[in-house]
């Protein structure tokens, strides 16, 4: 792994990068960029996703020093994309895109993920202290994001429009009366689309009429 490209933000493209953070390399994060359909990007993560956990299984079978804070670090960019996984497949939903292919690569993969993860935990390695946290968590969303890669798509279309609505609710709720007015102002200024109209260009009522 190239650790001194870490750190890095993810940059913005068509479809949202998901979440922003240092859990990809600087050459991941151009590959991210390039990959504009959902089913693709989502496939992209799941490569990352197994990457770094075989660098884990690696590392595992490892005794040199350090070995417990790569693997802590490695843990935490797994679950980050992991969740980054959810958050391209939700909004991916709320755009009615298909991503049929993708959902069913992660949740092939990360059955996979899961096990290995799972196993790692069962076997108590010596130093499991120092990133016990980590892996507990990667298991718990790695679950999580298994069980809504198994949900039926369009119930979980509708719960992701349900708390996209309710998260809207709130946060209209915490804007002050000067934000209000100002979304108001800028919502009133935007262009209003033309109504339909069988009228050639140039054309009145009264002359269609006639």
């Amino acid at each position: 792994m190239n650790w001194a490209a870490l750190g890095l933000l993810l940059l913005s493209s068509a479809l949202p990068l998901a979440a922003e953070g240092d859990f990809l390399t600087e050459a991941e994060i151009e590959q991210v960029r390039l990959a504009q359909a959902p089913n693709a990007r989502l496939q992209l993560y799941l490569d990352f996703a197994r990457q770094r956990l075989d660098q884990v299984k690696q590392m595992a079978k490892d005794t040199r020093p350090g070995r417990a804070a790569m693997m802590h670090d490695l843990l935490d960019e797994y679950s980050q994309i992991i969740d980054a996984i959810d958050t391209v497949s939700d909004d991916a939903l709320a755009r009615r895109a298909d991503i049929g292919a993708g959902t069913k690569a992660a949740a092939s993969a990360e059955k996979e993920f899961l096990s290995a993860l799972e196993k790692l935990r069962d076997s108590s390695p010596p130093d499991l202290s120092r990133y016990e946290f980590l892996l507990t968590q990667a298991i718990e969303t790695t679950r999580d994001s298994l069980e809504a890669a198994s949900e039926d798509p369009a119930k979980r279309a509708a719960a992701v429009a349900e708390r996209q609505k309710k998260e809207k609710k709130v946060r209209e709720a915490s804007m002050t009366s000067e934000e209000a007015a100002a979304k108001k102002a800028e919502a009133d200024a935007a262009p209003k689309p033309k109504k339909p109209t069988l009228l050639k260009p140039g054309e009145t009522l009264d002359q269609q009429h006639k």
